[in-house]
């Protein structure tokens, strides 16, 4: 029952942005406000990569129970209130409270498994977790599109009532975990410094290259801002009574190599998702309405094999393998896929995208399960929201990086192949929907159709050159066998593994 609870959890934070993306044509035409779209998405995110180190730090100091019931509640009332929204400010203050309830979901969950599932069998959880993320990642543009198109658009919101309510009951009549009241108050400072840091980085990513160019006054000022912030904020961490991310945690050579490696994931997952399906609609003429389904190849992929690599190594008690595994066929991956062109076959596609999904589901459960077991259970809440902040953030720099390049490459192309016309055609924007498309002259057409093939290879290159970041530091990875009880890393920091076995809850 538990772990229903925490599935349910798992696939509102993970399917809300997918549904709503689908259903945001929909929004603006009642609303208005296009010149703030971007905003709707941009504060959600925020919020949540904001909020996700402090969900944990609360989780850890006043117990995880707690805090997990309070973000579902935030979460639904931010559903709730979005879905009544009136006006586009409005929606966007609404899905910022609808992130930060979202940032204590997605903690909440990992850390919960942590807690009450010995450190062996995690790896099976965390890959029916990963499993639940493929899923939302299918099915979310398509039940967004069949809600907004037969009940509207508030209810791409009003959905998560019934599924988080039956989540809080559940999770408050069967999860019992001991009560905890730390001593030293809230590092008030920290939470400040750490949000101002992220929330200047999440922006800079966001905004770079698009509302400002790279070397505007704007996007500078948010860069010194966020530089100051973290620094100030490792400063006081080290002071601080009660850190909010304690950086010992980094003295663990597996902690900070799960730290890379998740960070490089989420850039190379959030910037595939994005792209794949452009170059699919615009170069081999696939249906934009079924946009979910362009990426089945690679998500099926992934799901099959975070749920075959969970129970593995719940059978064996061993890890290693799968992170380098999962590297070799990362890079392999984008690199295939950084190779099609105007004549790839959607089968051909399918096989590349399939190559980069199995090395994606060798690594998603990895990083956090090897995170959490290389620290003590005290700082459980912590090391699973730094593990998920990591990956939000590298999922902010591969859109930002990636999209750069595609968006360079796509307009140099047009420019060369259509002459004026290509340059009028992506001034504003490199990426053309599908109804855009079908009005493009002949001429125009076939140059886009080759100017996103040339953006598709400029950006997917890059990405195969960091997916060897994964392949190096798998390779030092200090493999310690899982054993059958809960354990705890030793407290200075190692990785080594205590042989005390806690009960489970």
């Amino acid at each position: 029952m538990v772990l229903l609870a925490l599935m349910i959890a798992m696939m509102l934070a993970m399917l809300d942005n997918m549904i709503v993306g689908t259903a945001m044509p929909t929004i603006v035409g009642e609303l208005g406000g296009m010149e703030h779209l971007a905003w709707v998405v941009t504060g959600y995110t925020l919020a949540t990569a904001a909020s996700t180190p402090i969900w944990g730090k609360l989780g850890d100091m006043y117990g995880r129970k707690g805090a997990f019931l309070t973000s579902i509640v935030i979460f639904l009332v931010g559903s709730a209130l979005s879905g009544m929204a009136q006006d586009m400010g409005q929606l966007i203050g609404f899905r910022a409270l609808q992130g930060l309830g979202a940032g204590g979901l997605i903690v909440g969950v990992m850390a919960i498994i942590g807690d009450l599932v010995p450190p062996r069998e995690r790896g099976k959880y965390q890959g029916m977790m990963a499993a639940v993320m493929a899923l939302a990642m299918i099915g979310g543009p398509l039940v967004g599109g069949s809600i907004t198109d037969n009940w509207g658009w508030r209810w791409s919101f009003y959905i998560n009532l019934p599924l988080g309510v039956v989540a809080l009951v559940l999770v408050t009549a069967v999860l019992h975990l001991p009560k905890k009241r730390a001593k030293a108050g809230i590092d008030y400072l920290g939470i400040l410094l750490l949000t101002v840091g992220i929330t200047s980085i999440v922006l800079v990513t966001t905004w770079g290259g698009s509302e400002y160019a790279w070397t505007s006054a704007r996007i500078m000022e948010l860069i010194g801002m966020g530089v100051a912030a973290l620094v100030g904020f490792v400063f006081w961490q080290m002071r601080a009574a009660e850190p909010v991310l304690p950086l010992h945690i980094f003295q663990s050579r597996n902690f900070t190599l799960m730290a890379v490696i998740g960070f490089v994931v989420g850039f190379v997952m959030f910037g595939a998702t994005l792209f794949l399906p452009l170059y699919q609609q615009a170069v081999q003429g696939a249906s934009a309405t079924n946009s979910g389904l362009l990426l089945l190849p690679m998500l099926g992929a992934m799901l099959v094999t975070s749920l075959v690599v969970g129970r593995v190594i719940t059978s064996s008690g061993r890890y290693k393998v799968f992170p380098v595994v999962g590297g070799v066929l990362m890079v392999v991956g984008m690199y295939l896929l950084s190779q099609m062109d105007t004549s790839t076959t959607r089968l051909t596609s399918g096989l590349y995208m399939a190559v980069l999904g199995l090395g994606m589901g060798c690594l998603m459960q990895i990083t956090m399960l090897v995170a959490q077991n290389s620290v003590q259970m005290k700082d459980m809440g912590v090391a699973s929201s730094s593990a998920t902040l990591f990956r939000t953030l590298g999922s902010s720099y591969g859109v930002a990086i990636m999209g750069a390049l595609f968006n360079h490459q796509v307009q140099h192309v047009m420019a060369e192949k259509a002459g004026a016309l290509g340059k009028n055609v992506t001034e504003t924007s490199a990426r053309l929907d599908a109804k855009s498309l079908q009005h493009l002259p002949p001429l125009a057409r076939e140059a886009y159709q080759h100017a996103v093939s040339a953006g598709t290879h400029a950006a997917f290159l890059p990405g195969a050159v960091i997916a060897l970041v994964v392949l190096v530091a798998a390779l030092f990875v200090k493999e310690v066998p899982l054993r059958s009880g809960q354990e705890t890393a030793s407290a200075d920091g190692a990785d080594s593994v205590s042989a005390s076995m806690a009960e489970a809850v």
